[in-house]
């Protein structure tokens, strides 16, 4: 379990530079950003599908990402599911004496 942590979190950010760069190459209406990062250069090498195929790998990415994130995060509380410290003394100390009532 200790090293499952470090290898899905690895995963993750390996996922999000992949969004960042799949979402930067896309071609926006505007022709905003992507155009800066080279719009002709995606065309000539995804052919002229380009913005679907982006688009569809988009889609897989963030869902994966999703899938991951949820994943690390339900790891992570079953971990850290057990009984605190505190809870621990508190069940081995001995059970307050009532005194009889008056």
């Amino acid at each position: 379990m200790w090293l499952l942590m470090p290898i899905l979190v690895t995963f993750l950010v390996i996922i999000c530079l992949l969004m960042i760069l799949t979402i930067l190459m896309q071609r926006p209406k505007s022709e905003g950003l992507g155009a800066a990062f080279g719009g002709g250069l995606t065309d000539n090498l995804f052919g002229a599908q380009t913005t679907t195929v982006l688009t569809k790998f988009t889609v897989w990415l963030g869902a994966l990402f999703f899938l991951l994130t949820l994943l690390i995060s339900v790891l992570q509380v079953k971990s850290f599911s057990g009984p605190t410290s505190i809870q621990k003394q508190l069940l081995k100390a001995p059970a307050p004496v009532s005194s009889p009532a008056k």
